[in-house]
């Protein structure tokens, strides 16, 4: 019975974690240069700043795993899915206009099944391996990295979109901006992390954050419509398979 239940649950994260090691090994021969911050590209100062700013964000996410592993066992698959799901997607690098890249962040899926305290804990843990394993950020960085994918990003969509829409609009349109919000404040606090460690000589920060804002958007946004369509379709796909757990979770019905 538990492997039948659990059954097309199990082949879609296996498929998200084979698709994730094929997609980081295929650009581990491409130039860091990527939406993630890169490794030594922060001044040591920002470097450790940011880093001290996520402490208490994963301090708090560490609390909440384990409360969720220790209460609802049960739920540990869906810990993975949404763990498998925010590797994969941040491992997908697009090249850019700009000789950079961007890519999805895959953090609305688990911002809205455990909240985003857990999901800076699900996207730090893919920065980290990505960070060591395809040179995709970095680990003096790290810090910065969560701040904006793992951390901000979550934050902001969960409070802002998820909570006050969940129940009070429609399924479709409450899962689509949360994801597409999550996506589109991690390259905002991105931004704004580049802008305040390189400053326009002429403009300053606003110059600066002008002009990242600017080259980010060109990808970013197609790329958060993108997002969010994808994980309406996969949040449809866990409603009919994983409904107990859904239920068990408080998001029956949504």
């Amino acid at each position: 019975m538990f492997i039948k239940k659990y059954q097309r649950i199990g082949w879609l994260l296996a498929a998200i974690l084979l698709l994730s090691a094929q997609a980081a090994w295929a650009r581990s021969d491409m130039a860091p240069q990527t939406m993630h911050v890169m490794e030594g590209f922060l001044p040591l100062g920002w470097a450790i700043f940011w880093w001290v700013v996520a402490i208490p964000f994963w301090i708090i996410g560490f609390i909440q795993v384990r409360k969720v592993i220790t209460e609802m066992p049960q739920q540990r698959i869906m810990l993975g899915l949404a763990g498998g799901f925010i590797f994969v997607l941040s491992a997908l690098k697009i090249p850019s206009v700009t000789g950079s890249s961007s890519h999805p962040t895959g953090t609305g899926l688990g911002t809205m099944l455990f909240g985003p305290f857990v999901t800076a804990i699900l996207g730090t843990i893919a920065l980290i391996f990505q960070a060591l394993l395809v040179a995709h950020g970095g680990i003096s960085t790290l810090g910065a990295n969560a701040i904006s994918m793992a951390i901000g990003g979550p934050l902001v969509a969960y409070y802002l979109v998820w909570l006050p829409l969940k129940g009070k609009a429609p399924t479709w349109l409450t899962v689509f901006a949360t994801a597409a919000v999550a996506d589109l404040f991690t390259y905002m606090i991105t931004t704004t992390q580049l802008a305040l460690a390189f400053p326009d000589p002429v403009s300053g920060f606003a110059g600066s954050w002008l002009t990242f804002a600017g080259i980010f958007a060109l990808t970013q946004i197609p790329l958060a419509i993108a997002e969010g369509i994808l994980i309406v379709l996969t949040f449809n796909a866990l409603q009919s398979t994983a409904d107990n757990e859904l239920r068990e979770l408080g998001l029956e019905g949504v």
